[in-house]
Order: structure tokens, then sequence, then C-alpha cells
């Protein structure tokens, strides 16, 4: 099986044109397992899959490096425009790609040497509270209808609900800390109020237009970067007069433009990085 690995940020994956190559006849679930296994396969955070699309220019599927399969990735979505444009699957600078969470439209910045080396993706409205994502908790912020509270081991947390397609707990701290992400991170993405598991993101705000973003990615762990994390954190932020409509968010993997549209649309603009080509044998 061919495959590029990609990266943005540092969120890196395995993707796989399926117009390129054969896929091996193998449960898509167990095969993106066995590339994201860092000693017996490629090493990733997971799989996605480059598809043609009825609906739209090219389509993305996206799955953990666990098996499971997420709605969206803001940082696969890059890396697919990247390479949708690259390998001439598509010819025009601005294009569509669907995924499970619906059609986003995407713009390749591209370099002298026909590189592309950034990409901007409308990411579309964010969703606020309980009725956005899969919420089972009982547990409201009085006052405040997209907040809720999460009993973990650790003591009480406090977040917004956003979903940008998939599901997102931000939650606002005064500074971010490596350790505490990893610890209370996992608790959050498992926990009972959310049955259908969720990314928990930790955010501090160092000015209107400047944040620090740590997250724990819904079944893949702590990632260096999360693109529709930091899309619903900006949202979440903005919501509550905390940052402007413009800011710079800096993950552990680099930094990330994200911007709210007039019309309440998430454009965001980062970086899509080619790693390696190679073959994969199943």
């Amino acid at each position: 099986m061919k495959f590029t690995k990609m990266h943005g940020l540092g969120n890196n994956y395995i993707y796989v044109s399926t117009a390129e190559t054969k896929l091996p006849d193998i449960e898509l679930s167990v095969l993106a397992r066995m590339v994201s296994d860092v000693r017996r396969g490629v090493g990733s955070d997971g799989l996605i899959l480059i598809e043609p699309s009825r609906e739209a220019d090219v389509k993305m599927r996206i799955f953990n490096a666990d098996g499971s399969e997420a709605e969206s990735c803001g940082n696969g979505l890059r890396c697919v425009a990247k390479y949708a444009y690259e390998h001439r699957l598509v010819h025009a600078g601005t294009f569509q790609i669907e995924t499970k969470a619906g059609i986003v439209e995407a713009r390749v910045h591209i370099g002298p040497d026909e590189v592309v080396r950034s990409v901007t993706v409308d990411m579309g409205p964010p969703a606020f509270g309980p009725g956005a994502v899969a919420y089972a908790g009982s547990s409201r912020v009085p006052g405040r209808e997209a907040d809720v509270i999460v009993e973990t081991p650790y003591g009480p947390v406090e977040g917004t609900l956003v979903s940008m397609g998939n599901p997102h707990f931000v939650s606002h701290v005064e500074a971010v800390d490596d350790a505490y992400v990893e610890k209370v991170g996992p608790t959050i993405e498992s926990h009972s109020d959310f049955p259908e598991r969720i990314n928990a993101e930790f955010v501090s705000v160092l000015s209107p237009t400047e944040i620090d973003f740590r997250v724990y990615e819904r079944g893949s762990g702590v990632t260096f970067a999360c693109g529709t994390g930091a899309c619903a954190s900006v949202a979440a932020l903005a919501s509550k007069g905390l940052v402007s409509k413009r800011v710079t968010v800096h993950l552990l993997g680099g930094d990330l433009d994200i911007e709210i549209g007039e019309d309440g649309h998430i454009l965001m603009t980062g970086e899509a990085v080619t790693v390696a080509n190679g073959e994969f044998v199943v």
C-alpha cells in the first residue's frame, strides 16, 4: 500500500489516496492501528484516506491511532488540501473537501516552486453547549449555557462545550501545564459525561490576540496540535469576550492563525508538510 506521511504542526498522519493505491482487504480500524504503531508500523497519530467524492472535489476519512473513526481534523484537512493540489486531484487553488462532519472549503497558499506551504480552511460556524456534543452529565454552570463542570479524581474541571463538527471541552486555565494535561486530559476524554468521548483542550489567554493551547485528543492522547480544537478554543474564549476575532494560537508543534469571519465561520490557517513517501506491507 503506497502512503505519504504528512504533518501539520507535528500532528502527523499516514495519508493514503484510494485513487492511487489499493487498500488491503482488512478492516480500516485494524489498518489504522497497524500503520500508527510506532514500533511495528510507520508511526503516526492515525490514518487518513483521501477518496473521490460525489459531493465535493475530494473526500477525507480519518481514523485515530486507536482505530476509531473521527468526524474531522483541522490539521488533517490542511494536509489533504496540500496532497490533493500537488497530486493534481484538484486543479484550482480553492476547492471543497467532504468530511464526515460536512463539506469545508480549502484555499492553498503556494510558494514559487509550486509547493503548497500553508492552507486556509473555512471550518464553518461553531456550535455551543450540551446540545452540540454528546453530553450525558447534569452539572451546568449557572448563567452560562455552554459551560459544564466535570468531576474528576483531581477535582472539578469547568469547560465550554463546542462542536467544530467534532466535540470539544475547552477549559480556560490560568497557565497551561503539560503535566496537568497529561493527568487530567484522559479522565475528561473518557468521562461518563461524554458517552462518545471528547477532545479536551486547556487554554490560557496571553493577550486578546494570543493564547497558549494544549490538547488531549480523543483516540490519540496528547498530540502536538489539534486544528479543530484551536478553532473551538478561540470560539469559546471569544464568546466570553476574552479574545478578539483574530488570534494566534500557540500549540506544542507551532502556531495557527484563527480568525472569526463576519459570517461567524472560523478560518484556520497553518502549515502542511510532507515528511516521506513509502510503501506499507500488510
